[in-house]
């Protein structure tokens, strides 16, 4: 094995070619070997043994990885791979299979430019496979394919050569549909995958063997000798004959771009500033000597260095000792160190240019999705847009009253270092909640607390998310500041479903809008009137607030209280207490007095906020629960039992399919009646039925459960029982 000082010393030579640098990432369905197979190419750079490789799952160096023998988060690694003899610096992000952890996935998706995706030869593409893939294309990252687990179909499932390629043919033309369907319009043909082209290989990863075509020319090694090496396990030999990590690091450097190419299409994708400005025309050629641009898509809290941030350098250079600017959270810290991750170890540099996936101590105010530049007034990056949102809480508490000021510090910690999770503590009701993707990720977060936070705590059973939204129009509200001088108008109606769907994929930027006129049309291409598209202030947790008054004395300088008043009214709905999504809110006329002293906040935002309120109500309010889609295979005998099952749990059947021996049922069901359904499915199949999950957003409750769950929400917020009516929020 080579010397890892060496390994790091050559990586680092490269950091300045960005010809020979590839940010690749592996991303798949859970299970199907993508860090067994980081550990063949980690092993194969020299990083560590080969004996150890599949066994040590080097990437999965955090101790709850270890004992789930999942991978939970991203991690990072940089070695060196030698193609046609030049040397190319591969920095790996090894990304989480399980759908808790899908925004370990997006985020890494945006610090990097290739993917393989790997998929297992015995189950096929899974649900998770067409996510990921979702998550790469929309990030415009470019895919390779490695089918993994080649030799489970020769040795457990015993299929003919034949049949085995049958089954590399279906996955080929099943992930080419996806990349058909959701590749941006430009790469829907240039990017679909090619067995003659060497786009996809085949292989074991745990046997540390694969193949590709251009690799069967080099090594003469066929179909029909893997067919008879695995037979006859000898794969080990087979290994020697074309080991995984030329195979599939071949196929990286010669098909995935290098950051100069990729930038040139990503950056108008997720940067939306001006391209012909300095900062644009630097991002755009990955110049080096550029204003510095670096996307935060990580951070992890190190015992020793404190807050570390991660993420890509798309311009410029950042060295110790630099002044940088957080950009969305307007604030300037001094990068105390620079380094990159080799798994788990931290190993210092002297600077990371443009090209580059890095790490900076000392920016102790970024956050994931964090734009840090040399430059102040550097327009942000595009928001990471998570595949879906938390839709489930716990309520915790310190067993200690002592520890509650270290439990606030950990929480807030934790959605710092989790951007897919959420923290809301809220003060007048002593709540801390929690929210994270489903049990098993807020069952990492609570660990976390606990065991490197150290504050002990008590946590409620799991508590669905809601949300609230209106079905209709509702008529002109009136709100009334406290002290009677001042009066806003206010209509709200359902956001038309192209703006909601828009806003939700970030097509459309949330945040205050600053040239109205000038980005109207893409509200007007997604279904809204003209007049109000050009009309719209501000886009928040996806609703819109229109200003439709016309020629109103002082509105210009209460604007900014109405905004806050509108957050705030979207942050907590007046049915549940819960946040509001798809509403579109007008102001409609306003009578403001003339003296500033009497508009300040403590009139303006409740007056506003009452009048939202009012307006709600008046909008035939709905609550919307979060559902997810459901996939389980068994064998056709459980198929009664599974459809009983899902029934009792308020589930829509969508598709019963029949592959082989094998049944898949596919059905839609509320998050609330999923809880303990593992293992009650176990039960109905005697552990029979695989099965896995994704969130796919919020729909209405039925209306007959509506109140039910309202009186459950508001007591469990120490709320009163009944909910308000629009005659509590009327003026005087």
């Amino acid at each position: 094995m080579v010397r890892r000082e060496e390994i790091v010393k050559k990586a680092f030579s490269l950091m300045g070619n960005p010809e020979r640098i590839r940010n690749i990432g592996t991303a798949a369905h859970i299970d199907h070997g993508k860090t067994t197979l980081s550990d063949a190419l980690i092993a194969g750079a020299g990083i560590i043994s080969e004996k150890m490789a599949g066994k040590q799952l080097y990437m999965d160096f955090d101790e709850q990885e270890q004992a789930r023998g999942i991978t939970i988060n991203a991690a990072n690694v940089s070695m060196v791979f030698n193609y046609r003899d030049e040397d190319y610096l591969i920095n790996l992000i090894d990304t989480p299979g399980h759908v808790d952890f899908g925004g370990e996935v997006t985020r890494a998706m945006r610090a990097i430019d290739g993917v393989v995706i790997v998929d297992d030869a015995v189950e096929g593409v899974m649900p998770q496979t067409e996510t990921v893939i979702r998550q790469a294309l929309r990030e415009h990252v470019k895919p390779v394919l490695f089918i993994n687990k080649v030799d489970r179909l020769i040795n457990e499932l015993k299929v003919t050569p034949e049949e085995m390629q049958r089954r590399f043919a279906k996955i080929i033309n099943d992930i080419n549909g996806l990349i058909k369907k959701f590749a941006p319009d430009e790469f829907k043909t240039a990017w679909q995958l090619k067995v003659e082209d060497g786009t996809v290989a085949f292989g074991s990863a745990f046997h540390h063997w694969a193949i590709s075509v251009p690799m069967m020319k080099e090594t003469n090694v066929t179909f029909k000798d893997i067919y008879e090496y695995c037979s006859a396990g000898r794969q080990e030999e087979l290994a020697k004959k074309s080991p995984a990590h030329v195979t599939v690091l071949n196929m990286v450097a010669e098909h995935l771009p290098n950051p100069k190419e990729a930038q040139k299409y990503r950056i108008p994708k997720i940067w939306h500033g001006d391209l012909e400005s300095e900062a644009g025309k630097a991002m755009l050629n990955c110049d080096p000597d550029g204003p510095l641009a670096m996307m935060v898509t990580k951070i992890i809290v190190d015992p020793h260095a404190g807050e570390i941030a991660v993420g890509r350098v798309y311009s410029g250079t950042v060295k110790r000792g630099d002044t940088l600017y957080a950009v969305d959270k307007k604030a300037t810290e001094k990068s105390q160190q620079v380094g990159v991750f080799m798994g788990p170890d931290y190993e210092q540099v002297e600077d990371i240019p443009a090209g580059n996936i890095g790490a900076v101590s000392g920016l102790r105010v970024a956050a994931a999705g964090s734009t840090v530049s040399s430059l102040e007034d550097l327009h942000p990056f595009e928001r990471l847009v998570h595949m879906s949102d938390p839709v489930v809480t716990l309520a915790i508490e310190a067993k200690n009253t002592k520890d509650l000021p270290r439990l606030v510090e950990a929480m807030r910690d934790i959605a710092k270092e989790d951007p897919s999770s959420a923290v809301d503590i809220n003060q007048e009701t002593g709540e801390y909640l929690l929210s994270g993707m489903g049990e098993l990720h807020l069952e990492i977060l609570t660990y976390r607390i606990i065991h490197d936070k150290k504050v002990d705590i008590d946590t409620s059973q799991p508590i669905v998310v809601y949300k609230e939204s209106v079905t209709k129009k509702s008529p002109i509200f009136e709100g009334k500041s406290p002290n009677k001088h001042n009066r806003v108008y206010v209509e709200v109606a359902p956001l038309e479903e192209g703006v909601f769907e828009a806003i939700k994929n970030n097509e459309i930027s949330e945040g205050r809008v600053k040239n109205p006129k000038q980005s109207a049309h893409f509200f007007i291409d997604k279904g809204m009137n003209a007049d109000e598209a050009r009309s719209i202030v501000d886009v928040y947790n996806q609703n819109v607030l229109i200003d439709a008054t016309k020629g109103i004395q002082y509105l210009n300088e209460t604007m900014e209280l109405l905004v806050e008043a509108f957050h705030e009214a979207m942050d907590r709905s007046p049915l549940s207490n819960e946040k509001v999504i798809g509403v579109k809110v007008r102001l409609m006329d306003a009578k403001l007095h003339e003296d500033a002293i009497h508009r300040g906040p403590a009139q303006m935002i409740p007056c506003m906020r009452s009048a939202v309120y009012g307006a709600i109500l008046s909008a035939e309010p709905v609550i919307m629960e979060p559902k997810q889609r459901v996939f389980i295979n068994i064998p056709i005998e459980y198929l009664g039992n599974v459809t009983s099952e899902m029934q009792q749990r308020r589930a829509f059947i969508e598709e019963i399919k029949q592959e082989g021996d094998v049944t898949t049922v596919v059905a839609k069901a509320p998050v609330a009646e999923m809880f303990g359904f593992a293992g009650a499915i176990r039960s109905a199949t005697t552990g029979r039925a695989i099965w896995s999950s994704e969130v796919i957003g919020f729909e209405h409750l039925p209306r007959e459960l509506q109140d039910k769950v309202v009186r459950s929400i508001r007591e469990r917020k120490g709320l009163k029982l009944e909910p308000p009516t629009a005659r509590d929020y009327a003026a005087d």
